[in-house]
């Protein structure tokens, strides 16, 4: 072998070529005995060192080591729901980064059907996954299931809803490893606060629930109760079911024929809130009385800007489809070492001076499947932690 230029060896160090075929193929070349003539081999010899790299990094997360192509699961109550496109998006994300495949999605269509999704989770069970993310709408409809998966070696994790609450005790029902979500109750509570600043002088208020009973929505309404009731509220509680196409006449039907009493309407929701700005708009009660629900579907936002909402809530729901999917991951690449924590996704109030920002498209809100950098300046305003 043929003496090398020393800048060409400090070269080939610098790059980290100590060993492997981008070396032997520079030492081995004929005439590398200055900087100028071994040029071109070093820059084809980065080339491959590069080559090899990216070759390796398509099969592995970041510097994590090369693991199966882990198939997760995501059981949904309501998968064709506008409220669940960012959580696909969230898990979507997530699988990219971690280079898995895209957990399946299933369960109920829209009806928060427990059979329906029971099934799909059956099915997840019996296809071996290696993973679930379940929205246990139910303490009771979910338990046998949940812990079948678990003794098989299933992690199973929660996300959106964790069982039900009773008189503000948690009835989780499942012997899942975390729930990723906002905590419904104590978010009921925040809304309960919300409407008491609103409206100064107890009177009546309506509360619609698509499903009553539901552990993802009724604990809002009880937490939002517990608050007002005590405080002199008549709070009433109207479902508007669980097909969206249903939900406007409910909605329209009650505030027509309560109008002269009502001091606020509220939703706790997705699907409920969306309606409510333009039912009030039809009855003459737009602006004139305070209202407001959840989630961040295009009609509530606008509804917000045109003055017919006060507010909505965000919980993040991208949020909780990206950090399950990534806690299932590290379970299983940690073989159970790395146990995942409760994670609470927030609590945003999104009003008529914030909702601007939630107007302009956005993957991370579910308005669109583009992924796009939103650029940010100003100062962070957050309060003090407690």
């Amino acid at each position: 072998m043929r003496k090398v230029e020393p800048k060409v060896e400090e070269a080939i160090e610098t790059l980290n070529m100590r060993d492997g075929p981008s070396r032997r193929k520079l030492l081995s070349g004929a005439g590398l005995v200055s900087a100028s003539s071994a040029a071109s081999a070093l820059l084809a010899a980065c080339g491959s060192a590069s080559s090899s790299t990216a070759a390796a990094a398509k099969s592995t997360a970041g510097d994590f080591p090369s693991t199966p192509a882990w198939q997760f699961w995501f059981v949904s109550p309501a998968y064709s729901h506008p409220f669940f496109v960012p959580v696909q998006y969230g898990f979507h994300d997530a699988a990219a980064l971690l280079h898995i495949p895209v957990p399946k999605w299933g369960g109920s269509a829209n009806t928060r059907s427990v059979p329906e999704m029971v099934s799909f989770l059956d099915s997840a069970i019996a296809a071996k996954a290696n993973g679930i993310a379940i929205t246990v709408i139910s303490s009771t409809g979910f338990t046998a299931q949940v812990a079948r998966a678990m003794n098989a070696g299933i992690p199973v994790v929660t996300c959106v809803a964790d069982g039900t609450v009773i008189k503000g005790v948690p009835d989780i029902g499942t012997n899942r490893l975390c729930y990723v979500g906002q905590p419904y109750y104590d978010s009921g509570i925040a809304m309960g606060n919300r409407i008491k600043s609103l409206i100064t002088t107890p009177g009546h208020i309506v509360i619609f629930i698509a499903t009553a009973g539901t552990g993802s929505i009724q604990p809002r309404c009880d937490g939002a109760a517990s608050v007002l009731t005590p405080a002199g509220f008549k709070v009433s509680e109207i479902a508007t079911g669980a097909a969206t196409n249903g939900q406007e006449r409910a909605e329209n039907a009650y505030i027509r024929a309560h109008k002269s009493t009502l001091k606020g309407a509220f939703a706790v929701d997705g699907g409920s809130t969306v309606f409510l700005g333009p039912v009030l708009a039809k009855n003459g009660l737009a602006g004139k009385i305070p209202a407001g629900g959840w989630d961040l579907v295009q009609g509530t936002l606008a509804a917000i800007k045109a003055g017919q909402l006060e507010f909505t809530i965000d919980q993040n729901p991208y949020l909780q489809g990206f950090l399950a999917t990534l806690y299932l991951y590290l379970f299983n690449l940690s073989g159970g070492l790395v146990a995942p924590p409760d994670t609470d996704t927030g609590l945003t109030f999104v009003t008529k001076t914030t909702v601007d920002a939630y107007l302009v498209p956005c993957r991370f809100e579910g308005s669109t499947a583009a992924q796009k950098f939103i650029p940010r300046s100003g100062p962070i305003i957050n309060p003090v932690a407690i």
